[in-house]
């Protein structure tokens, strides 16, 4: 983790910086499973993780919601708009490229795994319908 980045997890809250910490160690754990390297850097002040072939993927948490954290897509991919259809129920839904996640209720694992993988493997998938899911 680069200092730039470090600074900006303590910058968080408890426990907004512990929930962010483990969607980060899941992110890097996805990777390992997948096979790929992934670029952790600070986006538009948010810590986001790009590999190659894929579409990067941003989180942060903001004070005008503060009971909640979310992961941004590229608001052109299809990965909202693919995962709304694909499992509705899975996540909370805002715009075609934001998912946020309750602060006081576990991660849906199973299923943002799914989502951490089709974003990594994104350019391979974007012409397959459902984006291959």
């Amino acid at each position: 983790m680069t200092e730039e980045v470090k600074t900006k997890f303590e910058s968080y809250p408890e426990p907004v910086q512990s929930r962010l910490l483990q969607l980060r160690e899941l992110i890097f754990v996805v990777a390992a499973e997948s096979g790929v390297s992934v670029d952790e850097s600070l986006k538009w002040g948010e810590p986001s993780y790009a590999v190659k072939g894929g579409t990067p993927l941003r989180f942060d948490w903001k004070a005008k919601a503060p009971e909640s954290v979310s992961i941004y897509f590229h608001c052109q991919s299809l990965m909202v708009d693919t995962l709304r259809e694909v499992m509705p129920e899975a996540f909370s839904y805002s715009g075609n490229r934001e998912l946020s996640f309750p602060l006081n209720q576990p991660f849906p694992d199973i299923a943002l795994r799914v989502c951490i993988e089709a974003a990594f493997t994104y350019q391979s998938r974007r012409k397959q319908p459902l984006l291959g899911l």
